[in-house]
């Protein structure tokens, strides 16, 4: 499989950026988009010229740094899928592809297809946990919470912090990723003593950073793990009565 690729290169932050056009010959229908980019790679160091730079780690779609834009679409063609799991079968020989790194106020290029996402973090260190004294471990089965209770808590902790959403989303909202973190935490026993106080942190800290959600749903589109816009229905509600608590 023969393609050819226009990947955005920007050498740093405070520079400006453009599209370089590669070919990548010889690819197998095997290979996933981050191999793809590695042979890609080599056959650029092998020139001398510097290799693109992306960000990776697992590649097992767990880890969610390897996110970039392929054809104008978060990760990819493929639904429910990271960029890391893509694989080239998906693409048609002799395709052109554009790749970009995420499009987002908040997400400013470090290098090439690499963002800085700290903007996520923030949000998670503003109230993203579980910080009362609940002392040593208890039996599992010993606190007992529904079955429907359970599988709502892990949908909304599946989300790996891609940013995906953020990328895709017109405005550049930030709700989708915030109503996972704020959801998985406030459906469980263990994150109800901080529920309210913990959604007013997030969201206000998601604000300072991120657009307003206009629910267009392009975040619920281009997820890699399926999360669900109803989970942004869930954290508006909790933040609604968590200010009438407080105010």
């Amino acid at each position: 499989m023969n393609l050819t690729l226009h990947v955005w290169r920007q050498a740093a932050r405070s520079e400006s950026g453009k599209f370089v056009t590669y070919k990548a010959e010889n690819i197998s229908a095997d290979a996933s988009f981050l191999e793809m980019l590695d042979v890609v790679n080599e056959t650029l160091i092998e020139k001398g010229e510097e290799p693109i730079h992306f960000e990776h780690d697992c590649r097992e779609g767990i880890c969610g740094s390897c996110g970039m834009m392929i054809n104008g679409v978060a990760h990819g063609p493929i639904g429910k899928t990271a960029t890391c799991q893509l694989h080239m079968r998906h693409f048609n020989d002799g395709d052109e592809v554009v790749i970009e790194p995420w499009r987002a106020r908040a997400f400013p290029v470090i290098k090439d297809l690499i963002v800085d996402r700290s903007g996520l973090d923030r949000i998670i260190q503003a109230g993203g946990f579980v910080s009362v004294n609940t002392g040593s471990a208890i039996e599992a089965n010993s606190l007992p919470i529904p079955k429907p209770v359970q599988e709502l808590a892990m949908d909304a902790a599946e989300c790996i912090q891609c940013g995906a959403c953020v990328a895709q989303c017109p405005n550049g909202a930030g709700q989708l990723f915030t109503a996972a973190k704020v959801s998985h935490l406030g459906l469980l026993p263990q994150g109800q003593p901080e529920r309210y106080s913990r959604v007013v942190k997030m969201v206000e800290t998601m604000e300072s950073m991120f657009g307003s959600c206009t629910m267009f749903r392009e975040c619920e589109a281009v997820c890699p793990k399926g999360i669900s816009t109803d989970f942004i229905a869930r954290m508006n509600r909790d933040y609604i009565v968590a200010k009438f608590k407080r105010d």
